[in-house]
């Protein structure tokens, strides 16, 4: 992710939700870890804004808005001694992080949320799943109060239908930089003996190419014949039977998916995990089927 021509940069809106502020502690954690400078981003959502406010206020308070975050901005230099940036704009939130993600070629976004969609629609919530689908970047979510500080195992979910190169790249990337043990798994919900040996030598694959990087890694599969479980349920009894400090996903596999789509159990991930999930969205490529180490 660093390189020597762009800076490292991550990307954290917020809202001053409690929330919020838990990943914006997280942020700090990763910047120090990845030699990151920190950009916070509070958008104001202009239809509301406008419709309440007349054009002389909406300067007054946007100043004011802007004066808090510098706040913000200030308090957390000093105490970490990294570089941090404030951004204050006008739209619809998951556009502007969208959007200024794109134009800082961030690193990653880390965002508080709630988990759900169905309590009274603030920064968090509904719009982290929209966050989500719509941003070209990493998106690391934040759900759980309590978190550990660094990262000592490293959740790294594979199947043989989704893209898996990304995902163990990215974790590969992780685990040198935390020290981690990448926890590979997967969840066999049929008994047909050649989805089996399938499975597991693509496993027994990643497993051998994430050590022979030098990475600490086990592999483990889960078998869920009778579907007791959701494929989320069985990732997430895993993670915190390990003691997981990060779930990796990816967002959008199926290449003929509308580029909004996110599959059923990335989101009950990404909505019920009190443990962090970074959300990746692959690139295109001609086979996602099949790991084959490059």
């Amino acid at each position: 992710m660093e390189n020597s021509q762009t800076p490292s940069r991550i990307l954290v809106p917020i809202d001053y939700s409690e929330q919020s502020h838990i990943a914006l502690e997280q942020a700090v954690n990763l910047s120090k870890v990845f030699h990151s400078e920190i950009h916070l981003l509070n958008v104001i959502e202009d239809d509301l804004f406008h419709k309440v406010f007349s054009a002389d206020d909406s300067a007054e308070i946007k100043t004011k808005v802007q004066g808090k975050l510098q706040a913000l901005v200030n308090e957390v230099a000093e105490k970490h001694g990294i570089k941090v940036e404030s951004h204050v704009v006008m739209g619809k939130i998951y556009d502007q992080v969208a959007s200024l993600g794109e134009a800082l070629n961030v690193d990653f976004v880390v965002m508080g949320t709630n988990g759900s969609v169905g309590l009274k629609k603030k920064f968090i919530g509904s719009n982290a799943l929209r966050v989500v689908r719509e941003s070209k970047h990493p998106v690391i979510t934040i759900k759980g109060k309590l978190h550990r500080k660094g990262c000592q195992n490293i959740v790294l979910p594979l199947d043989l239908t989704k893209e898996t190169r990304e995902k163990v790249g990215q974790a590969i990337e992780f685990a040198k930089k935390f020290g981690s043990i990448v926890r590979i798994v997967s969840v066999l919900q049929t008994s047909d003996e050649f989805v089996v040996n399938r499975l597991t030598r693509q496993l027994d694959q990643a497993k051998k190419y994430i050590m022979e990087h030098g990475v600490d890694c086990t592999a483990e599969i889960i078998r869920d014949t009778k579907g007791e479980n959701t494929l989320a349920e069985s990732i997430l009894d895993y993670s915190n039977k390990i003691k997981g400090d990060l779930i990796m996903i990816m967002t959008q596999q199926e290449e003929d998916f509308t580029e909004f789509f996110i599959g059923s159990a990335a989101q009950e991930i990404i909505n019920t995990s009190d443990i962090p999930v970074l959300s990746i969205t692959p690139k295109p490529r001609k086979d996602t089927t099949v790991f084959v180490p490059y």
